[in-house]
This record gives C-alpha cells, structure tokens and sequence, in this order.
C-alpha cells in the first residue's frame, strides 16, 4: 500500500468515528427535548371575566359599612382572571339630587376600596349612572381616578365617554368600550358634559375601527347596555347591532340591562352574549331576575378561544353566591354549538 492510499484510508477512518460520536450526542438531546417539552407550544390565552350589574347601595352598600364584602364568594374566581370588569349600575357619590325616575341608585365612595379589590376596570354606560345628575357622575370619576380604578363608557365629555380602554396583558392589546341605548339618553355626555357613550350604529362602528387603527388594539369588545327587560332572548335590535359590531371588527360582543340571562349566538365565529342577566341587585322582582352568568372569555390574537359561565344565585338583599353545580353555557373554537358545562368542567369540550 503506498503512503497516499494509507492517508486517504485513516482519514475516511477518522471521519466515520467523528460521525459516530456525534450521532450518540446528538441523539439522547432530541429524546430529551421532546421529553421535556421543548416542542412547539401554544401560545399564552388572556382570560376575561365579566360580571352584570353591580347596585351597591341598600343592603349590599350596608353590608360594606359594616366591613363585609358582597363579592366574597367570586374573589377567588374573579382573582383567577387576567381582565376583570363588572357594570356598575350606579353612582358612586355623596353629591346631587335624585332624578325623576321610578328607581334611582347612589352609592356611598366607600365601595370603591371593594371594587378594587375585585376588579380592573368598570362599565359606566348604563341607565342608572346618571341617576344623580351631573355633577354626581363626575365626582364618580374623579374617585375612580384618584383611587386608581379604571372605567370605560364615561367621560367628562364626548369624546372620553367614547375612548376605548385598552388592556395590554401577556403580549396583547385588549381594546374594551361600553354604551348605553336605553333611556334616559339625557346622561349621554356630549362636548362639555360629563355622562356617557350613547349607542349610536355609525358612532359604535367608528369606535371599533378607530380601537384598531387608533389605540393599536389586537382585539376589541364591545359592552352593551340594551335589550327589553325580563325577555329571555335578544331582540331583532340588539341582534342587528351585534352582527354589525362584528362586521366592523368585534371579536366579541357582551351585553347586560334585561335584568336575566338571554341567548348566546356565534356569528362569523364570533361569540355574542346578549345578556349575562344582574350580579347584584336587590330591587328583583322575580325569579328569574335572580339567576345570573359571570363570563369568561379567554383570548387570544386570532379571538376567543373559549367561553365560559357560571351561575350567580342571588339572594332577597341582592347578594350574589357562586353555584358550583349548575350547569351552564360554554363554547370552545371549533365547536359546532355551544354546550352545557359544569364547575369543574375547565376544558370546554362537549361531554362524551
């Protein structure tokens, strides 16, 4: 053999151990990555919770004064969630006069400690914020400002009533409105009074676009206060509305005011709960006005990826407590229709 071939030999010996060694490193790293879960992962949701009316005066605002808390039996639900938001169905003031209505609810600052503790931001468009006037609603912003606690859906004028809150949580940009189509249209703010968003078909889908364009949102959810009260499905007007908040860019549409629970429908994939009914209130004059949902939405940047309920019982004073047995509304993406599902149901499939 001369000295070339018996080069070229070590060499292509050399190599192949090289490739062999390589191959007893290579390989237990790439049991062990998909071992350990190194694969692909979905990516992170953002969970939602909403809660319907809030009335936080009578027996609930006593119950506060006496250093108790009327959400108690949510606290932990409510702490799960990434976004918390309730409807709060009232003034929070010491000032102004009661307006000339069948019902009218202040309640005293003191709450506002309470819906801190529970809560990231509240809804203001309703029929019932305006109750004292004013002034009254302004003060209620000036104490949410100073205590730190966020609001949609008012404003000391029109333009603040109609600016999108918008959440930022674990990479997105949550753009929430909210506004009020049933009368009194009086507490609607305009150029240089304080009140709030009036719904208004063109303003509403302005609002949605300008949440994209404007406030750089990923995804943008409409609050509605709407609807007839005590009917248990939506009307041709809210479900007008709703498929033309989707078509404007809605992930989701979320109503309260009809004092019960009424139909959810998907439209363009899109869910639209038209009312999750009240949470606490105590001037109940049925039944039915005493069953509520808390919803969960969790999201991510292509929408909702699931919804969930869980039922609020409510009791004579309007206190709420969780029902922990109760079935309820659920859906997932991808599911053909939505379901029931129960406390301990936390995957949203259809049962089996």
């Amino acid at each position: 053999m001369n000295a070339k071939k018996h080069l070229r030999l070590v060499a292509q010996h050399a190599l192949l151990n090289s490739l062999c060694a390589l191959t007893l490193f290579v390989a237990p790293l790439a049991q062990a990555g998909g071992a350990s879960g190194l694969k692909p992962t979905s990516k992170p949701t953002v969970s939602l919770v909403f809660a319907g009316d809030s009335v936080l005066d009578a027996d609930a605002g006593e119950l506060v004064a006496r250093g108790g808390d009327p959400y108690a039996s949510f606290a932990n639900y409510f702490a799960d969630a990434d976004i918390r938001i309730t409807n709060l169905e009232c003034v929070v003031a010491t000032t102004g006069s009661a307006g000339d209505k069948m019902f009218t609810f202040r309640a005293h600052p003191r709450v506002i400690p309470v819906l801190q503790r529970h809560f990231d931001a509240v809804a203001l468009a309703n029929n019932h914020s305006g109750d004292f006037g004013p002034a009254a609603f302004a003060e209620m912003l000036d104490l949410l400002q100073s205590a730190g606690l966020a609001q949609v859906g008012g404003g000391m004028n029109l333009r603040q009533a109609h600016t999108p809150l918008v959440f930022e949580r674990k990479g997105l940009r949550i753009a929430v409105l909210s506004y009020d189509e049933f009368q009194p249209r009086s507490f609607e703010a305009n150029h240089h009074r304080p009140g709030v968003a009036w719904s208004e078909d063109e303003r509403v889908v302005a609002d949605i676009r300008a949440a994209r364009r404007v406030h750089r949102a990923d995804l943008v959810i409409p609050i509605m206060h709407w609807g007839w009260e005590n009917e248990p499905v939506a009307n041709a007007r809210q479900r007008q509305l709703a498929r033309r908040m989707v078509q404007a860019g809605a992930d989701a549409v979320i109503g309260g005011h009809p004092h019960v629970t009424q139909d959810i429908e998907r439209y363009r994939g899109k869910p639209i709960v038209y009312s999750v009914g009240n949470f606490i209130m105590k001037e109940t004059d049925n039944a039915n006005q005493r069953i509520g949902w808390v919803l969960r939405l969790d999201l991510d940047r292509r929408g909702v990826v699931r919804l969930g309920t869980r039922v609020v019982r409510i009791d004579m004073a309007g206190i709420p407590t969780l029902d922990t047995s109760a079935p309820s509304p659920c859906w997932r993406r991808g599911a053909t229709a939505l379901h029931n599902c129960s406390m301990h149901d936390t995957s949203s499939e259809p049962p089996q």
